[in-house]
Parts: C-alpha cells; sequence; structure tokens
C-alpha cells in the first residue's frame, strides 16, 4: 500500500471514529438539549463551577474509554485514552454548540459567559454519549453473522414486513423520546425564537443527524441495512421515511399532552412539529438500530 493509499485509509478511519462519537452524542445528549433548567444553571455558573463540570466530565470520560470509547480499537495505554477523552470532549462541546446554536438559545448576541455555561453544562451527557458509543452500539460495516454477506432473495412479503418493522421502531424509538419532551415549556419557547431560515436548517441537520447514526457510524448491523430490501430502504429514501414518521410521532404526543389545538393555525403546528422533531428523529434512528 503507498503512502498515499495509508494517508486515504488512517483519516478514513479517523472520520469514521468521529461519525460515531457524534452519532453517540447524539443518541445520549439530546434530550438534556431540551432541558431549559439546564440552559440557566449554565448561564449562572460561575468560571470555578465551569472549569469543575469539565474536569469530572473529563475524568468520566477517561475511565470509560479505558474500557469502551467511540473508536474501533480500544485504547490500553492511559496516554491514548486521555487523547482520546480530549478528543471526545471536544465532539460534545462542538455538537452542542451547534444545536443550540441551531435552536437558537446561543446567538451572536448572546453574553459569552452566558454561551460558555450554556454550552459546557449541556455537553456533559454528550461527551459521555460519546465515550459509550461502542459499549451500547457496537457493530461492523460487515454485519454481526454470515447472513449479512448473503441475504435471503427478497419476496413482496419480506420487502412489506422488514419496512413495516422499520416503521414500527421508528415510531417507538420516536415516541419514547418525543414523550419526555413534548409536555414541557421548552418547545414553545424555542419555536417562539425560530424562524424559516433555521427551520430548514433544522430539518437539515435531523436527515444528517438520521443518516450518520444508522449508516455511516458503524452501529450494529450497518452492512445489513445497507442489503435490506424494503419498499423504503434505500440509505436516503429510508432516512426521508424514518423523518417523516418521526414528524408524525412528534406531532401525536404534541396533541397528546395538549400543546397543540385544532384551533391553532397550521404554521404553529409545523413549527412546534419541526422543533420537536430533531429529538423524536434521533428516537427514531436508535429504535431502527434495534430491530
Amino acid at each position: 500500500m503507498s503512502h498515499r493509499q495509508t494517508t486515504r485509509h488512517t483519516w478514513h478511519h479517523e472520520l469514521d471514529d468521529l461519525v460515531r462519537g457524534a452519532s453517540g452524542g447524539f443518541l445520549f445528549g439530546i434530550p438534556l438539549l431540551y432541558t431549559m433548567e439546564v440552559w440557566w444553571i449554565g448561564s449562572h455558573a460561575s468560571p470555578l463551577r465551569l472549569l469543575l463540570a469539565l474536569t469530572l466530565t473529563f475524568g468520566l470520560v477517561l475511565a470509560l474509554n479505558r474500557t469502551a470509547g467511540f473508536r474501533r480499537t480500544q485504547d490500553i495505554r492511559l496516554r491514548d485514552a486521555a487523547m482520546d477523552s480530549v478528543e471526545a470532549l471536544a465532539i460534545g462541546l462542538v455538537c452542542t454548540a451547534l444545536v443550540l446554536t441551531l435552536l437558537r438559545e446561543i446567538t451572536p448576541a448572546t453574553p459569552r459567559d452566558e454561551t460558555l455555561g450554556k454550552i459546557i453544562f449541556e455537553s456533559v451527557p454528550f461527551a459521555l454519549g460519546v465515550a459509550l458509543a461502542n459499549q451500547f452500539l457496537s457493530g461492523s460495516r460487515e454485519g454481526d453473522d454470515a447472513t449479512a454477506a448473503q441475504p435471503p432473495a427478497p419476496t413482496r412479503n419480506r420487502q412489506l414486513n422488514a419496512t413495516l418493522a422499520d416503521i414500527g421502531a421508528t415510531l417507538i424509538g420516536a415516541t419514547i423520546i418525543a414523550f419526555n419532551i413534548a409536555p414541557t415549556d421548552e418547545v414553545p419557547m424555542l419555536a417562539a425564537a425560530s424562524s424559516a431560515p433555521w427551520l430548514l436548517a433544522l430539518m437539515a441537520a435531523s436527515l444528517l443527524i438520521s443518516y450518520g447514526i444508522v449508516f455511516e457510524a458503524g452501529f450494529t448491523r450497518q452492512q445489513q441495512r445497507f442489503q435490506q430490501q424494503g419498499i423504503f430502504q434505500r440509505p436516503l429514501s429510508e432516512t426521508v421515511a424514518a423523518y417523516l414518521a418521526s414528524l408524525l410521532a412528534a406531532l401525536g404526543m404534541l396533541l397528546f399532552f395538549g400543546q397543540l389545538s385544532f384551533d391553532d393555525p397550521w404554521q404553529l403546528w409545523l413549527r412546534y412539529t419541526l422543533i420537536l422533531g430533531l429529538p423524536a428523529t434521533i428516537g427514531g434512528a436508535a429504535g431502527r438500530l434495534a430491530v
């Protein structure tokens, strides 16, 4: 293998690890990003408290990286685990900042101290999720068993069953996450601060994160998902179909908890549903990993 190929191979593995880590962070950290109490605590936290939060998080992530981590290879040496822990913290901080920006919870007008406090406090479960990525969702791009390489011949009934199983798993995963967020005041608060361009960006982020978790992170049975022969089961079409199912679950929870009524304008329905659609979509992706 030439030097150029070796370099490309190394970067490819590095990118895989980063995507896996970020996906684990989203799966574990997204509910807390919709918790206003954490926003407020972070907004008023002293520098010493922020430093303490970062130090404790680093210690926990370091311990997890010695046993799990987000890389294919397990770090045995303390120095490697420490370097991965710094990366895990960075992934958590960056992804948290991106989502808080999409939700308009931090803007250029937000005071610097408030921005730092929100990002650091919200990134704690995110960084832990990065470090736990391999522990709970490990798999391989080649699949978990020999059947992954030679899937059974598709039949109409098998395609329909596979499609229904994916839709059902998406609805269950999305409903579990949406059930915990829909009755809170965060959705109306975030919806009031959003605008059309940011909602479009939120839709794009929801689709991208869902695709990354299911088809790029290398979690369990990824290759089998590429080979499934359902009605919507191509990576792009499945991602879009799962997003629509997750939005349906989010809308159902908003109606169930009385956050929306039939007297409300459709713009409000759309705004609330897209805001709750982000965590619901991530829950739906987790549901599909389970089937």
